[in-house]
């Protein structure tokens, strides 16, 4: 049984989820308010959270902004807003998925066990790539000896990468494992947050170090010494 936290301000959309996810073995705790699922979420964590951006008290936003300074848990933006910029701006600040209503519940299950699949599993020692750490379990990386502050998106993507070091990892196969959209879609968004890393691993794609782009493949992560 999994425990969700369910933050949205519909009454019938938060009744009719809350009612899906318990007949599918959830245990579902649900604010209506942003304030009162942040409270929620410090007093009695849950393994991963579900969030409408549109808030009655709190831009979703600036909640999840909120919550990413207490804890790491998973979050699954469930919003209506559609627009590029704000699902690149909700992911770079912290979420782990995004949902577009309206949507199923099985749609919305199926996020869960995925996002869960990615914070839970993996190796225990941490890979190392040249000067490169990265600790999967305390969710750290470092560059000589130095931690990298990355979002929880920039982690997700420089971990899959580094458990596949020297392998081409297609943009398609990065987009259905960090985001989770195995039929492709958002190219910019891979672009742009691999762009992100590039520059926190100090390099750029002109002067590649670590990441190294395959024309028309993908991007592989390598020791820079080999």
């Amino acid at each position: 049984m999994t425990r969700l936290a369910l933050i949205e301000d519909d009454d019938h959309i938060r009744a009719s989820l809350e009612r899906a996810l318990r007949a599918r073995g959830h245990e579902v705790r649900s604010a209506s308010t942003g304030l009162a699922g942040l409270s929620q979420v410090v007093d009695d964590p849950p393994q991963a959270v579900i969030l409408d951006l549109g808030l009655p008290d709190v831009d979703g936003l600036e909640l999840l902004k909120m919550l990413r300074a207490v804890s790491n848990v998973p979050v699954i933006a469930a919003t209506a807003r559609d627009d590029e910029g704000d699902i690149i701006r909700t992911l770079d600040a912290g979420a782990d998925d995004y949902l577009i209503k309206p949507y199923s519940a099985e749609q919305l299950e199926a996020r869960v066990r995925a996002v869960l699949r990615r914070t839970t599993n993996g190796p225990t020692e941490p890979i190392v790539v040249g000067d490169l750490r990265v600790d999967m379990e305390a969710r750290v990386a470092s560059l000589d000896g130095r931690d990298l502050e990355l979002t929880r998106k920039e982690f997700d993507l420089l971990a899959h990468l580094a458990n596949r070091a020297g392998r081409v990892v297609t943009k398609r196969e990065l987009q259905a494992a960090i985001w989770d959209q195995p039929y492709g879609g958002a190219d910019k968004t891979v672009d742009v947050h691999l762009s992100w890393l590039r520059r926190k691993l100090g390099e750029t794609a002109a002067a590649p170090r670590y990441l190294r782009a395959v024309r028309g493949v993908g991007v592989k992560l390598v020791d820079p010494a080999t």
